[in-house]
């Protein structure tokens, strides 16, 4: 491995690919305005760079580790960090991916999106300052590195110039994302203690290591809610304290209006910049997608972008979801484009550089089309469902309309309203024994705290009633009207 110093950031440039195409890595250390200074790395095509656009990834996840959702073909496996850079350094950009505050090398401590505006905006401003930056600083990522872009763009940093935000950026977060219609998300829960063993603090004690791993996150479900000293996050304050603020802050009010998790209230001071919407129908954060792109297409003249597929959260390059797949076609990859790194370049190129040769323009809406399948169960027992991709100008796409459909006693829905002057189904609930969850709006992975896949530990609530078929081909689009707007 190849060193030299070159002046940027505080360690020695590193060769981390060798020729035809070489890549170099810098250590940065990136000061924010409350002096905490936080780690991020470099990536670009020599030690001594010449000025170019530059992407920016701000992650909690660790900017060195790869991750699931960074996958960019259905028959590849995931990216490291490395080859994720180099592709869009070969393409005539730099590339930063940052640890966001209190985790991996940053300092501070981490406090949940609440810290992403203002350490996002100094560290745009501070990216494009420097020599080997030509003034314009793209974000892209998934999921929290979504939020992270959401939030930083609500700080009116004047260097943005472009947001690719996929399965993430937060409208209101009390609506859905924290909390849904008010309830509390459980994801958050789960999403702390797994992450709370690889803090800081459980990184420096074996004995919080030791904790973490001696507790079944199972049992702490059945005594909830927690409270400061006695939940299974007792060993890492920081990350109780944030999470029991959360919990605690059960009413709409100044808490879930500040910028980093309400969008909605902060929209005319997110830059004009090119956006992209990127989500996914089983997605937590769909409704999010939908309402910022509507917002940046509505209050911006710069253009924004919508892609909605039928996948679960960041699995873009799968075919199903749950117990339906939808075929070939569902892939981003092969069908949206060649592949997700591929689609990502693309739309940069489209947006900062003027196509840059490319002959096809990238649809402003694009979205999965279900249906149209046999509905027979495939070798995996997955009902093949179908569909297709389509495009469009806008959203809901045009030719939607919107349609009431009406509960019976029955179980059908009824496009004719109710009759009868009431009615009513009857079912058990005992609230000493709910139905489990342990998570929220999607199936939690990677922890040994729970299990993937059916489980017969676990029922179904209620019961299941088939009403009469749908026999002509119709295109739906759920909504629902709840909660309310503020």
């Amino acid at each position: 491995m190849t060193q030299t110093t070159d002046g940027i950031g505080t360690q020695p440039a590193e060769r981390v690919a060798a020729d035809p195409d070489p890549l170099w890595r810098s250590v940065l250390r990136i000061p924010v305005r409350d002096g905490a200074v936080l780690a991020a790395d470099l990536y670009s095509e020599s030690p001594e760079p010449a000025a170019r656009p530059v992407i920016l990834e701000r992650t909690p996840y660790g900017r060195r580790k790869i991750r699931g959702s960074d996958r960019s073909h259905h028959d590849e496996p995931e990216p490291t960090p490395e080859e994720t850079s180099a592709f869009f350094v070969r393409a005539g950009y730099h590339v930063v991916r940052q640890d966001t505050r209190g985790r991996g090398d940053s300092e501070g401590t981490f406090v949940k999106y609440l810290n992403e505006g203002p350490d996002g905006a100094d560290t745009i401003d501070w990216i494009a300052a420097q020599p080997w930056c030509d003034g314009r600083v793209a974000m892209m990522g998934v999921s929290y590195s979504a939020h992270a872009q959401s939030a930083a763009a609500a700080e009116s940093p004047r260097h943005l110039a472009a947001m690719f935000m996929d399965s993430g950026g937060f409208a209101s977060a009390y609506e859905a994302g924290m909390r849904m219609g008010g309830a509390f998300e459980l994801k958050q829960l789960t999403w702390a203690f797994r992450h709370g063993e690889e803090s800081p603090e459980a990184e420096r004690d074996p004995l919080v290591r030791r904790a973490f791993q001696d507790t079944d996150l199972r049992d702490w479900f059945s005594v909830l809610p927690w409270r400061a000293g006695t939940s299974p996050l007792r060993q890492v304050d920081s990350y109780e304290r944030y999470l029991l603020e959360q919990w605690r802050q059960d009413s709409f009010g100044a808490y879930w209006q500040q910028p980093a998790i309400y969008g909605r209230g902060h929209y005319d001071r997110f830059p004009d910049v090119p956006s992209l919407h990127m989500s996914s129908r089983y997605d937590p954060y769909v409704r999010s997608t939908i309402e910022n792109f509507k917002a940046m297409q509505r209050l911006k003249e710069s253009p924004a972008y919508l892609v909605m597929g039928p996948w679960t959260h960041g699995l873009r390059c799968v075919t199903y979801a749950g117990d339906v797949d939808f075929g070939q076609e569902a892939t981003l990859s092969g069908n949206v484009d060649d592949s997700y790194l591929r689609f990502r370049q693309r739309w940069f190129d489209e947006v900062l550089a003027g196509h840059r040769g490319h002959v096809r323009e990238i649809p402003r809406v694009q979205y999965f089309l279900m249906g149209g399948g046999d509905g027979r169960r495939d070798e995996t027992g997955r009902m093949r469902h179908g569909g297709r991709w389509l495009s469009d100008t806008q959203w809901p796409p045009r030719g939607a309309r919107e349609t009431a459909f009406f509960p019976t006693a029955s179980g059908e829905l009824s496009r004719k309203p109710p009759s009868a002057e009431s009615a009513s189904v009857e079912y058990d609930f005992d609230p000493g024994d709910p139905v489990p969850t342990m998570g929220g709006g999607r199936s939690p992975r990677g922890s040994r705290s729970w299990s993937e896949g059916p489980s017969t530990k676990y029922r179904t609530a209620g019961s299941t009633e088939r009403g009469n078929p749908i026999c002509r081909s119709t295109r739906v689009r759920t909504s629902s009207r709840w909660p309310p707007h503020r």
